[in-house]
This record gives structure tokens, C-alpha cells and sequence, in this order.
């Protein structure tokens, strides 16, 4: 059944590419020469050239025991981490990628390999954490000698060829290879057994093979020729050449031999198809599942055995799709000639299409995700659907896209039957300017097309001029041109990109003899094994390099960097341009023979010729750079190694390996830190690690693009946007100094000044860079002069060379005040002065620098020059011009004096300041400020307020505020005339508490200018200092008719004289007189005051006024009552409290004695005791140490502890002391007393009885108690005292 178009496209035709410039060379180990093909007319100056999206480089040197003996290649493939190649002398090259060592070669046929192919494909990538090398790099393979026979290759005599040591069998060496050739033979053989091989005849020439994917097990391959059959063969015994059972006198054999029992496992073959022309190309898709394969009348597609269930048994080798050859142009002829090209594409192994977003370099397109069924199968699992499957076909000048649907269980309305699947044409391309040689994806979207061209340059048709085919299929010619690789939009038929290939003898090849082929090396995974063990051991970036381990490649003297050393440098020489790019890690495996294309991951595109291998990859961030350099896009250029600065290499000493990471040797990582760095501290490594930062490759190619870039628009005159690129891409001293010049030259100061650094470089910039351009705007631009001066740091440049030019400048005369410029006068005079002030400064000149501030009336930066280096002794004479810092000349004649106030207190408060530190005296600011007359009055009281009200910064002064005001108005008494007129005039409030606080000003004049104001309240306070008080209360009474006041003034008085004149003074006035009686009180008699009222005077409120007198004074006499009750209860409270303390008793302690106790006792003697009374010290000494020492229940006279039986008389005082009677008046001084007292004590020991009544008795001994305890406690007197 034909498969139908799905509708997507028709027959549609590519357009013609350009005419390219071409390059003949037959070097073979010279780069192959990629030349956009595109119009490039040079008059027309097209500065659209796009960049292309390949680039390539010729393996030829490097596959150099390929080509030995004159040897061309006919056929290969790649897959895994191997190419295989096929010769037209019938060898097989087996080689290990990506450091093409030659792993096996034999000889396998006597004419052209037509075709290769392996099982499985593809094979298996390297177990990277056990996968041994593939073989040892000290055993080179030789070339065993040719055979006259195909058989040879079968059984070789030891003798006569070389035994090749046998590989490994790791997963990825465990393939077959299977070969086709125009001598009829199909050989397939086992990488790592060598016995495993088997070679069968099948009597005509055999254009293509096909092994299955599971050949391991069932032993069946697939393949095809000019005999026009597809057979299958299954079995075949290793080690034996046999014949095909599809020829007749081989069948007759066979089925002979098998009758009489003599028969061997040979092998079966079964012809699937046939009758339709010579099969060209035979394809097992990538899962097995299908067929695909072209002959003379088209494209089948079939269902292999494989993957099959059960109950689709019946579908085995069934064909499910047939396309159509086309049928116009040369088809006819030509069929059988062009040969299809079949490729079946994994869309995960692709690169990703620009537009669309990739993981780790991988892209699934949609139709390839396995879906899953939304229904659960028998068992409760989820099955997957199988994938369907992309075929790509190219056949002389038309491609087909086909997508190949897995059959399965029907749907819709053919629910219950079964199919095998179904074909669909997604895509169907023409092309009618060449030959397809070759086809593959390069991103889901892109085809790559190796194109065999049929027109020259200028469209014109080429006469296929072909000689006779030799002996080994080599087809002749003598016009033939480059091959294209082309990639097209699938979707929209439109190139891409197209680039021509110059390879050897081009001219005498034909679109048969180029072959492409691609491999897509995945990325390493972080987590990888490969990437925890290192990239030194895997050689490259991807996968398949684990293959050959660095213990093998580096310590061996016949490594990879032998391989075909006699064929050419081997890579070793210079790199071509656009591999300039490549990680260190790839440039080292090129210096050790593997090649820098072939060990980084991505999709690899392989085109072979007879005489040539190309190998093509995406062009990297590096490629981009080298061709934006080219094309002399420097500012896309910049950008592109800004963000990416691994791109760029860091140089290499030696053939080194570099560290992946940071780009440089190894070794240097193993090397130990000296000891200057191990004692470094952070601030010195942060310098190093800066400026190694700053010397990297990749700064040193930013910095030399940017020079190129500045180059380039200081050509074209683009001064601004030069000057813009200069403050990104200098990064040295010396570059800026250059280019500053530069500029300077050509006049364009504007253009580079805003990009100057301002910061200091290491080495700095020539501070003359800087002078020359603070100069030109001293001179032209005083407005960006100010700018720069804010924004550069005077460290910059020579600040002295710089204050000349300004001093010179303004001497000249040109700027002045009076000069207008912008509309505003005195303009750039400010700005000078106010540079050359801020220059002052950095000059350390503080004074010079507030003179120029001062001049500008720049008041905060005066303010601040003057707090932050105490200048306040620099302006002390000038106060005036100080204080007017802030102050127009407008604002004087029109400011009123809240505003003029505002305008100079910070000013005021700078001197108030000044003076509490002594720095300016208060007499020298007030004597500056009189001489500049009235004007300056304001001032004057604003100092003078401040001083006496305390206005000072505690902080600043180091003093409480209470202290301030002390100072400060002790400041004012020495202006007390002065100060009261400025109170008067400015703040009559302030005058009254200045007039009442101060002694310091002359009454006389005070009551001048009180009088003279009529400030009444303050000229009645100074009459009344004065002693003028009835004066005092006749202008109260006569100027301001306030009783109160006059009453208030007469009780603050207390003269009995000023009441008579103030009563005198009210007869007349009745409403004096009401106010007599409301508010006098009790300073007056009220019947005095009652007395002297007129008799007949009306007073209205009299008798208001009287009852309210009376009210108060019965008020009066109530409180002075309660409070005599208040005081009688106290002293009654009081004389309780002392009679109850009297009455208590005084609390002591008795020692009580033992019956056996002896009291011991020394006797002081008479001498001391004379001398200690002799010495008042001494004894005033030992008292107060005998009350420190007194004990409780112990008498402090005499130290005794008191007992139960105490016959003696004890006196205890509230303090606590206890005395024994006679101790007492012994320490009272009264010896007689004391006598006496012992003999009335011994009278009532004696007869206790008669002596208790005897009321003499008792009264002597009270009087001598009384006399005792009449000056109290002796001790407690003493320590009064």
C-alpha cells in the first residue's frame, strides 16, 4: 500500500543558493575551507553577511592508516564511541572516537564496501566506572597482507598476518559489524571475537545490508542489490564462507546434502521482495520494528519480527506504506543510478532548534514522547504506547520526510482490528540545483542535506562528463564541484544556512562517492561519574571519552599522539580560526591526537569522500567571537566575552593538561603556597585575587577588543558614542591616557570627560590627564567645571596646578561679579570662587577657603568649615560681613525680623558659642556690630537674647543648661544699659525680666527709656527699687487706673505709709473704693478703711464690697481657729509620745553565775592610772573605745557583767547604756556622791528590812539617783559633744 501525503506539503522546490567562491586545494592536512554560500558581490558592500551555523575541519591526517596504499574510504557509520569504515580495497577500519585510534582492521572483501552496518544500534555508549580502554595505545594495529579471496579473511594463517590482540568485551565493543560489496559478499563479524565472523556469497553485487538490532540472538540480517532481491538470512555458522541459498545451484547443493544427512547450519535465506529494480539502501529502524528500504520504483516500508506481540504474529515482514519515486526530469534514466540515502532519526540526539527551549542540549519533539494510555491495562498498570518514528529519505533530487505510526488495536470505526501501522509524509522537498548525497536532522526542524550540485555558479547546468567506472567503483569525472551542506527549514522549505566543502579531487567525484553521517554525543551529567572522577581521565566534555583513561593516554610513549604521526602534524599544528575557542581540555586532547570537533558534546556531522573525512559541529560561543572579529562587529564582540569570559583561553605552557574549572595547569593547582601567602592577610589576597582578575585572558581580550572597537568609531567620527564605548572597555591606565589624548586633540573634551574614571587605577592615570581637562572647562565650561569637581576626588590630580589656573583665572578680570552668563549675574564668578575654595580645602587651606565662601555667601559651607576646623577666631574681624553671610542686600532693606532672625541664627549661635569658650569676646562683637549703625541693631539683640536667654549646645559646651544661662547672663550684665534699650525696643518681655535679674543697668537711664516708651509695669518696678514707690503707685494708679495693681503693689511694700496715700487717693474714686473692699483683706484694718469713706459718697457695690470683706475675715479668724486646734492636738499627740517613752522600761541583760564561779580581776596601777589621767587625748582615747566595746548586760561604767543577786542600784538611760549607781557618779565627777551612795547601799544590804522604810534612807538615795542621771548618759554626751 503507497503511503499518502498527510497534507503538511506538497512537491515543493528549495531555491537556488548564490554563487559562492570556492577555494581548490588537495592538501590533506590543510583545514577544509567553509565558505558561506551566499552573493558576496564586494561593490555592493552587503553588510547583512550572516554568520553561519557550522563549522568544520578535515580528519584526513588524522585517519591517516586509512588511506595508506592508496586506499579510498566507500562507505561507513558511526554509532557509540566508534566509526567504521569501509575502503574500496574491501578493508574495514574500526576506529575509537573521539581519538580515532584504529581498534581493529581486516580485510574483509576483494572489491568496494558498499555498505556498514551494526548491532545494536546504536550500540551502547562506555560504562563509564568500569569500562576499561579499548585497547592498549602501545599495540598499534597493523594491516594484515591481501588476500585473492574473500574466504581469506575467514581462516588466515598465523604465519602470514599479524594476530590482532582481541578487545575487551565491555557492553560498547560487544557489536557486529556487518559489510556489503559489489563482489557479492555480505561478511559479518564480531568486534571482540574474532572467530565470530561470517561470510556469505550471494553471487551478485550486494549494494546494501542491514543487520538486526538483536542479530546477537537471532542471527538475521537484511540486504539487497542489483538483483532487485530482499532477503533475509538467518543462522550461518561463524567461521565458515557459504553460499546463498537464493542461488539456484546453492539451493540444489543444500537440499542434496540435507537428504542424505550430510547437510550444515549454513544459514537460510528467504527473498522478502523483489521485482522492482535493484535495492539501493536497507534500513532497520532505530527500534527494531520496521524496514525500510528503496529500490528502482520507490520507497517501502515494512514490519520486521521484532517487538511483536502475540497476537500481531501475522504482521511479521509485512509491508505497511509504499512512496512513490517521482516521475519527472531524470528520474526515469536515473533511478537505478542515484542512491537513496535512509536514515531513521532519534529526535533526542539532535541539536535544539534556536527558538525552542532545550534541556541540557536535548529537545524531544512532540511526536516522539511516548504518550500513555489514560486506561489501565488487564493488570492495573499503565501501558506505554510504542513511539512513533521519524524516517528520513533522500533519492536524487527529492527528500521525504515520513513518520512512521506503531500499529496496534483499532479506533473509531475500525475498533477491533488490528494493524501494523501506518506512514504518513510530513514533509516532501525538491531540489532542483543538485543531488542529495547525503541526509539527516540537525534540529527537529532543520534538515542537513550533504548536496551533490548539478549547476554551476551561475545556475548553469553541469554535463555529467563521467568516464568508465574502475575496477573498484570510483566513478570519474572532470567537472564536478563542491559539495554543499545545506540546512533547510523543513517547515518552510527556506535555507538556513549553506556551506560549500572543498575536499580533495573534488572535480572527479560524482554524488555517489560522498556519504554523511551523524552521532550525537550527550553532555555530562553534574551527578555523572565521568564528572566526579574528571575530565582528565574522559579527555573531553562528553560522554564517550571515558574510552581511553588518562593513566593510559599520558604515561604511554605510543599514546594516541603517535596515531598517524606519519600521515601529516596530527592536529599538532595551529589551530584554524574557528577553534580558537575550544575548552583547554579539548586543545590538550588535540596536542595528544584526539581532535578538538570530536571530544566536545553535541551533534557531530561526519562527511566522507574517497580521499577525504570532514567533520562538522555548531559553531561555539568562541566561533561567534572569531566571527564577529571578522566581520568587525567589535561592540557584539565586547558583549559576547563580557558575559562569557570562559570563551576566551588562558595561555598554556607546554602541552599541560588545564584544570576544567579555571583554566590553567594542573600542576599549578598542586602547587604549595609560599609562605608570603599563607601569612597574607584577607585584604592582601583580595588585591591578588583582583588583580589576577584583572591580568586574565579574558580581561586582556575585552581590553583588546575594546581598543579595536574605540579604533573603529574614532574613524568614523562617532566621537559621543566612542567616548561611551571608552568607559566600558579601557581598563588601563595606559589605554586611557592614550585615548584621553586622543580626544583631546581633535577638541572633543565632551565626548570622554563624563567616562574619565574617578576612581584611582592601578597604575594610576597621569594626573596631568586630569589637569588638562579641569583646564579646558576653567576656560570654556565653568558649569561642568563644577560637576567634575564634585564628582572627581582631588587625589586625582595635582591640586596646586589646578588652584593657579583658578586664581588666574579670576585675576584675569573675564569672570568678575558683575558679569552675566545664562542670564544670572555673577554666575561663573561663584562657581570659580567655589571651586577654588573647595580646592583650598583639599590644598589644606581651611582659612583661604572661608574667605572664598564667605565672598560667594555660601553659607552652609562656611558654617560648615567653620564648626568642623574652628575658624571662628578667622572671622572675629568681621563679624558684620559674618553674621550677613546668609543675608542679601534686598533682604536687609525688606526683610522683616522673624526673617532676618532666621537668616543669621546659625550665625549668632556660632558666636553665642564662641563667646561661653572664651574663643570671641562679647564686647568685640558688640562693638563691631554699633559701628555699623542701626542697621545692624537687629543683630546686636539677637546676640544679646541669645546670651541671656542660655541658646547654646550643651553638647558642644560640655555643660548643663542652668550653667549656660549663668554664663551667659553674667556675659550681659556688662551691657546692661545696652541691653536695656535692645529689650525695650525689640522684646519688652525680655525687659522685664531683665530689669528685675539684673543689677547692672542705670536705673536712671532704665527709667528714661521706660518713660520714654511708657512701659509703666517696668518704670514702676525700677521707681520702686529706687525707694520712689509713691511715685511708683501714683502712675499705677494715675496711668493705668489698675486697683489690683496698686493694691498687689502696696502689700509687695508693706508700708503702712503707702496705704494711707493709696486710702488718701481713693476717697474720691468709688470704684478704687470697691476695689479696697473686695481685694485688700486682712492687710488693712477694714474699720479704718470703712472709717475714712466720705459720708454722702455713693459707692455702687458697697455693700457687696463690705460683705465680702467681712466674708474674708471670717474666713480668716476660721482658719486661724482650726489651725490652733490643729496645733493644740500635735502637742498633745506629742506630750503623749513623752510620757508614754518615759514610762517604758529599759531593757538589759543578767548574767546569770554559776555557785563555783570566781569573778578575776586585775588591778590597774597607780601610775598608769596617773599618767592616763593626766592625757585628756588619752583618756577622751580609751572612752570611745570603751563605748565601741560595750556589751549587753554589762555595766559601761565599769564593764562588769550584772547578775540575778545585783544588790546595787542600776540606772538604765532610752539609749540603752546601763550603769551601776556608783559607776555613774563616777563618771559624773562626783566622788562624794558616789561615797554616799555605796554606804546607803551597803546600809540596805545590811538590813534590808529597816532600810526599806527608812524614808530618810530613800530620799537620800533619790537625790543622789537625781543628781546622777540629771546630765544623762554620760557616753552618749562624750560622743555628742
Amino acid at each position: 500500500m503507497a503511503a499518502q501525503p498527510n497534507g503538511l506539503h506538497d512537491d515543493e522546490l528549495v531555491t537556488p543558493h548564490g554563487d559562492p567562491s570556492t577555494t581548490t586545494t588537495d592538501e590533506p592536512n590543510i583545514a577544509a575551507d567553509v565558505e558561506s554560500d551566499r552573493d558576496e558581490d564586494k561593490d555592493d558592500d552587503d553588510d547583512d553577511d550572516e554568520e553561519p551555523k557550522l563549522k568544520y575541519d578535515r580528519l584526513t591526517s588524522t585517519l591517516g592508516s586509512v588511506y595508506r596504499n592508496g586506499d579510498a574510504t566507500s562507505s561507513f557509520i558511526v554509532g557509540g564511541d566508534k566509526m567504521i569504515i569501509g575502503t574500496h580495497n574491501g578493508n574495514i577500519n574500526v576506529l575509537s572516537m573521539p581519538s580515532f585510534q584504529s581498534l581493529r582492521f581486516y580485510h574483509a572483501h576483494s572489491a568496494s564496501v558498499t555498505s556498514v552496518s551494526i548491532s545494536p544500534f546504536p550500540p551502547p555508549m562506555p560504562d563509564l566506572r568500569g569500562d576499561p580502554v579499548t585497547r592498549t595505545a602501545t599495540e598499534p594495529v597493523p594491516p594484515p597482507e591481501r588476500r585473492s579471496t574473500a574466504a581469506s579473511t575467514v581462516s588466515s594463517p598465523p604465519s602470514r598476518t599479524p594476530r590482532q590482540p582481541p578487545l575487551p568485551a565491555t557492553p560498547s565493543n560487544s557489536i557486529y559489524v556487518g559489510t556489503s560489496s559489489i563482489d557479492g559478499h555480505v561478511c559479518v563479524s564480531s568486534l571482540v571475537d574474532q572467530k565470530d565472523v561470517t561470510l556469505r556469497n550471494f553471487r551478485r553485487p550486494i549494494n546494501s545490508v542491514a543487520l538486526s538490532p538483536e542479530y546477537k540472538s537471532d542471527r538475521t540480517y537484511l540486504s539487497g542489490g542489483l538483483a532487485g532481491n530482499l532477503i533475509l538470512t538467518q543462522g550461518g555458522r561463524p567461521g565458515v564462507s557459504a553460499e546463498a541459498n537464493t542461488n539456484s545451484a546453492a539451493a540444489a547443493a543444500s537440499g542434496w546434502l540435507g537428504s542424505i544427512g550430510l547437510g550444515a547450519n549454513i544459514g537460510k535465506d528467504t527473498i522478502l521482495h523483489s521485482g522492482e529494480g535493484s535495492i539501493s539502501a536497507i534500513k532497520w529502524s532505530l527500534s527494531g520494528g520496521y524496514v525500510a528500504w528503496a529500490n528502482e520504483q520507490g520507497i517501502k516500508i515494512m514490519r520486521s519480527n521484532l517487538k511483536l506481540e502475540s497476537v500481531d504474529s501475522e504482521f511479521a515482514w509485512k509491508r505497511i506504506a509504499h512512496v512513490d519515486r517521482p516521475f519527472h526530469g531524470q528520474w526515469e534514466d536515473m533511478a537505478s543510478v542515484w542512491k537513496a540515502r535512509i536514515e531513521w532519526i532519534d529526535e533526542k540526539n539532535l541539536e535544539p532548534d534556536d527558538d525552542a527551549p532545550a534541556k541540557n542540549g536535548i529537545d524531544r519533539a512532540e511526536t516522539i514522547i511516548a504518550d500513555v494510555q489514560n486506561s489501565p491495562s488487564k493488570n492495573g498498570t499503565r501501558r506505554l504506547k510504542p513511539k512513533k518514528e521519524k524516517l528520513l529519505v533522500g533519492w536524487g533530487d527529492t527528500a521525504w520526510v515520513i513518520q512512521v505510526d506503531p500499529g496496534g488495536a483499532g479506533t473509531g470505526k475500525n475498533i477491533g482490528e488490528r494493524s501494523a501501522g501506518r506512514a504518513d509524509i510530513v514533509h516532501k522537498l525538491r531540489f532542483d540545483d543538485c543531488i542529495i548525497s547525503g541526509l539527516s536532522l540537525y534540529t527537529p526542524s532543520i534538515l542537513l542535506v550533504l548536496a551533490y550540485r548539478t549547476r554551476d555558479d551561475d545556475d548553469n547546468p553541469i554535463n555529467a562528463t563521467t568516464t568508465d567506472t574502475t575496477k573498484r567503483g570510483i566513478h570519474h569525472r572532470s567537472n564536478g564541484i563542491q559539495p554543499e551542506i545545506r540546512l533547510i527549514d523543513a517547515d518552510t522549505s527556506e535555507e538556513v544556512d549553506v556551506d560549500t566543502l572543498t575536499v580533495s579531487r573534488f572535480e572527479t567525484l560524482s554524488a555517489a562517492d560522498y556519504h554523511l553521517s551523524t552521532l550525537y554525543v550527550p553532555p555530562l551529567q553534574p551527578g555523572s561519574p565521568v564528572a566526579q572522577r574528571g575530565a582528565l581521565e574522559t579527555i573531553s566534555e562528553g560522554i564517550w571519552g571515558a574510552g581511553v583513561t588518562a593513566q593510559r593516554i599520558f604515561s604511554s610513549g605510543a599514546s594516541i599522539a603517535s596515531l598517524g604521526s606519519s600521515g601529516g602534524d596530527n592536529g599538532k599544528g595551529s589551530l584554524p580560526r574557528s577553534m580558537t575557542g575550544q575548552a583547554p581540555m579539548a586543545r590538550y586532547a588535540l596536542t595528544k591526537g584526539g581532535h578538538p570537533l570530536a571530544v566536545s558534546s553535541g551533534l557531530k556531522i561526519f562527511i566522507h569522500s574517497p580521499y577525504d573525512c570532514v567533520i562538522g559541529v555548531k559553531r561555539d560561543l568562541a566561533d561567534h567571537l572569531s566571527w564577529l572579529l571578522d566581520h568587525q562587529n567589535y561592540e557584539d564582540a565586547w558583549q559576547l566575552v563580557n558575559h562569557n569570559p570562559e570563551i576566551v583561553l588562558s595561555p598554556q605552557q607546554g602541552d599541560e593538561p588545564m584544570s576544567p574549572t579555571v583554566g590553567t595547569p594542573v600542576s599549578s593547582l598542586r602547587r604549595k603556597p609560599s609562605m608570603a601567602e599563607f601569612f597574607a592577610d584577607d585584604t592582601s589576597q583580595t588585591t591578588v585575587s583582583a588583580e589576577k582578575q584583572h591580568n586574565s585572558a579574558a580581561e586582556k581580550e575585552k581590553r583588546r577588543i575594546g581598543d579595536l572597537w574605540m579604533q573603529q568609531l574614532v574613524s568614523a567620527k562617532d566621537w559621543t558614542a566612542a567616548g561611551k564605548v571608552a568607559g566600558k572597555v579601557l581598563g588601563t591606565s595606559s589605554r586611557w591616557e592614550h585615548w584621553v589624548w586622543t580626544f583631546a586633540e581633535a577638541g572633543q573634551f565632551d565626548a570622554i570627560t563624563p567616562y574619565i574614571p574617578t576612581k584611582q587605577l592601578h597604575p594610576p592615570l597621569p594626573s596631568l590627564v586630569y589637569e588638562v581637562v579641569l583646564g579646558n572647562y576653567i576656560i570654556r565650561d565653568r558649569v561642568r567645571l563644577k560637576e567634575l569637581l564634585e564628582l572627581w576626588d582631588p587625589e586625582l590630580f595635582n591640586v596646586g596646578s589646578v588652584v593657579n589656573a583658578l586664581e588666574s583665572k579670576l585675576d584675569s578680570g573675564d569672570v568678575t561679579e558683575d558679569t552675566i552668563e545664562g542670564g544670572e549675574r555673577g554666575r561663573d564668578w561663584r562657581i570659580l570662587m567655589e571651586a577654588l575654595a573647595k580646592l583650598y580645602i583639599a590644598d589644606g587651606r581651611p582659612k583661604q577657603a572661608l574667605q572664598c565662601y564667605i565672598r560667594v555667601q555660601n553659607a552652609d559651607a562656611a558654617m560648615s568649615l567653620i564648626r568642623e576646623y574652628r575658624l571662628m577666631a578667622e572671622v572675629a574681624d568681621d563679624i558684620p560681613g559674618f553674621i550677613m553671610v546668609r543675608i542679601s542686600r534686598e533682604q536687609m532693606k525688606l526683610a522683616s525680623l522673624e526673617e532676618l532672625e532666621d537668616a543669621s541664627s546659625e550665625a549668632v549661635q556660632l558666636l553665642v558659642e564662641d563667646a561661653y569658650q572664651g574663643l570671641v569676646n562679647p564686647h568685640t562683637v558688640a562693638e563691631q556690630l554699633q559701628e555699623k549703625g542701626g542697621s545692624f541693631k537687629p543683630f546686636l539683640f539677637f546676640y544679646m537674647r541669645a546670651l541671656w536667654t542660655g541658646k547654646g549646645s550643651e553638647s558642644e559646651l560640655r555643660a548643663t543648661h542652668a550653667r549656660i544661662v549663668d554664663e551667659g547672663r553674667a556675659m550681659v550684665e556688662g551691657f546692661g544699659d545696652l541691653a536695656v534699650e535692645l529689650f525695650a525696643e525689640y522684646d519688652r518681655d525680655l525687659l522685664m525680666e531683665f530689669v528685675k535679674s539684673s543689677q547692672s543697668y542705670d536705673y536712671e537711664k532704665a527709667c528714661a527709656v521706660c518713660d520714654a516708651r511708657q512701659y509703666i509695669p517696668e518704670l514702676v518696678y525700677i521707681l520702686s527699687k529706687t525707694g520712689e514707690v509713691k511715685k511708683a503707685l501714683f502712675l499705677i494708679i494715675d496711668k493705668m487706673g489698675d486697683v489690683s495693681y496698686a493694691i498687689s503693689f502696696a502689700k509687695e511694700q508693706d508700708d503702712p505709709d503707702l496705704w494711707d496715700d493709696l486710702l488718701d487717693y481713693s476717697m474720691d474714686k468709688p470704684h478704687f473704693i470697691r476695689g479696697l473692699l473686695e481685694e485688700v483683706g486682712t492687710a488693712i484694718d477694714p474699720i479704718t478703711l470703712v472709717r475714712r469713706i466720705p459720708e454722702g459718697l455713693e459707692i455702687e457695690g458697697l455693700r457687696d464690697g463690705i460683705r465680702r470683706m467681712v466674708r474674708e475675715y471670717e474666713i480668716q479668724f476660721s482658719i486661724s481657729d482650726g489651725v490652733a486646734k490643729v496645733l493644740r492636738s500635735e502637742v498633745a499627740s506629742a506630750m503623749e509620745t513623752l510620757r508614754a517613752g518615759r514610762k517604758k522600761g529599759v531593757k538589759f541583760e543578767v548574767l546569770d553565775k554559776e555557785p563555783d564561779h570566781v569573778d578575776v580581776f586585775v588591778e590597774p596601777l597607780q601610775e598608769a592610772q596617773e599618767v592616763a589621767e593626766k592625757d585628756d587625748a588619752a583618756v577622751t582615747k580609751r572612752v570611745d573605745a570603751a563605748a565601741e566595746k560595750i556589751k549587753p548586760g554589762h555595766c559601761v561604767g565599769c564593764s562588769t557583767p550584772f547578775t540575778q543577786d545585783e544588790r546595787e542600784t542600776l540606772i538604765g538611760f532610752a539609749c540603752g547604756h546601763v550603769y551601776h549607781l556608783s559607776c555613774l557618779l563616777d563618771s559624773a565627777g562626783a566622788s562624794s556622791s558616789a561615797s554616799a551612795a555605796e554606804m546607803l547601799q551597803a546600809q540596805f544590804a545590811e538590813d534590808a528590812e529597816t532600810s526599806s522604810h527608812s524614808v530618810g534612807a530613800k530620799v537620800a538615795h533619790a537625790h543622789l539617783i537625781r543628781n546622777a542621771i540629771s546630765g544623762g548618759c554620760p557616753i552618749c554626751a562624750e560622743v555628742a559633744e
